[in-house]
């Protein structure tokens, strides 16, 4: 009864855009009541990534020695007789089965599995599964070596991003497309949906701090899948000597900047949910201030608070303690008192409200910034010397439009998608 009823909706909504079409005046543009009706026929349809159109990649990898950048969310997804929930097999295992020479895997923060804590240091070593060599680009090395990539004739780059700047897989996406420019090796990239993909916001990059927390002069959240952004990196003379790279971009099928898309993965040990995703752009900014943005509990980046923090502005309260992905959380085993937004509506801009809050009601707030790191993260000195200033979120944001502009005249012309 099910299946027939999805079928007879299916039927429904296709004779209903049949019908609004054939009323259309083709000089005329459509409705906004048949442009509705064409968004709701497109999600019907689920997004396809990269990593599933294997027709379009396969056959560059066949009778070739290839290394795969990925983690825990390189997978292919496989629909259920129900399709309402999907299994999946890691990429690494489904090329393997499929004959392909995969020589090593190249493995970005967090781990090849996805286990280490942020920050934490990964070591190379061999997958006990598969038995291929693991080499860390989280270690003592951040790009490959040319000794990494000797015999080698194809990178296959898989990773789950989630769009936001300081998160590191970028900067190793970077990083690898680098080291295959500066040794002939191409670069392929599986596409993946970018859940905060619908905007672009943020303070912008000054080239005095760029890093491994943001290597180019981009905004915060710069709205564009990973595919997008490595034709960007590619193109825009971003590697090393204005270097290009053999790039070749696996795009994604069913996919606008406007789809909502939700996880199946953790894409990193603290970013357990949507919600997480969603308030990661602007609860992320507290990792560079002593103020804690729930790590240590099972909300992270969807609650923040401090013991330093004014306890009569606050009614919500609440203990971190060493957990997966954070073995020693700030204010471990301290009360923090603070705010959760676990139940926050979906957001489509980076918020300061929360990071003001938490200024304005420490206690001493001498304790707030660890001023390296906020400035590493933030991208810009100016955002603390706004906050401590005492200007407000309007005012503040109004310094970012000029940049944020001049940078959404260039990611224009690298958009796969609409």
């Amino acid at each position: 009864m099910v299946i027939f009823s999805n079928l007879k909706n299916t039927v429904l909504l296709w004779f209903l855009i049949v019908s609004a079409c054939g009323n259309v005046d083709k000089s005329q543009k459509p409705t906004s009541d048949e442009t509705d009706l064409k968004n709701a026929s497109d999600q019907i349809l689920p997004v396809v990534v990269g990593a599933n159109r294997t027709e379009k990649y396969l056959p560059m990898l066949q009778g070739k020695k290839v290394a795969v950048v990925a983690n825990q969310t390189s997978v292919l997804f496989k629909g259920t007789a129900d399709k309402t929930t999907k299994s999946h097999v890691h990429l690494v295992d489904s090329l393997l089965a499929l004959g392909i020479q995969i020589q090593k895997v190249f493995a970005p923060e967090h781990g090849f599995r996805g286990q280490a804590d942020a920050g934490e240091k990964v070591k190379d070593g061999t997958d006990t599964k598969t038995g291929l060599p693991l080499i860390s680009l989280y270690g003592k090395n951040r790009k490959p070596s040319p000794e990494h990539l000797e015999n080698l004739d194809v990178i296959l780059f898989d990773i789950q991003d989630v769009g936001v700047r300081f998160y590191t897989y970028i900067a190793t996406l970077q990083l690898v497309m680098e080291a295959c420019a500066e040794n002939g090796i191409p670069i392929i990239v599986l596409d993946r949906p970018n859940p905060n993909g619908h905007y672009v916001d943020g303070p912008t990059m000054e080239s005095a701090h760029t890093g491994f927390l943001g290597m180019t002069e981009i905004p915060l959240v710069y709205g564009m899948s990973i595919g997008e952004y490595s034709k960007m990196i590619n193109e825009e003379g971003w590697l090393n000597d204005s270097i290009q790279a053999d790039l070749t971009v696996i795009p994604l099928e069913n996919y606008t900047h406007q789809t909502t898309y939700s996880l199946p993965i953790r894409p990193s040990p603290n970013l357990p949910n949507d919600t997480a995703i969603n308030l990661y752009p602007s609860l992320g900014l507290f990792e560079g201030t002593n103020i804690n943005a729930g790590r240590g509990t099972e909300f992270q980046f969807q609650r923040y608070g401090a013991s330093f923090l004014d306890k009569s502005q606050y009614s919500f309260k609440y203990w971190p303690r060493p957990n997966f992905g954070s073995k020693n959380p700030k204010e471990n085993g301290e009360v923090c008192y603070g705010k959760d937004l676990s139940q926050q509506p979906k957001m489509s801009e980076v918020s300061l409200q929360w990071l003001l809050d938490a200024y304005m009601n420490a206690e001493d707030k001498d304790k707030v910034f660890n001023t390296n790191g906020f400035t590493r993260h933030a991208g810009t000195e100016k955002l603390q010397q706004q906050i401590e200033a005492g200007r407000t979120e309007e005012e503040i944001k109004v310094n970012w439009q000029p940049d944020l502009e001049k940078f959404k005249k260039i990611r224009e012309k690298y958009l796969l998608y609409e």
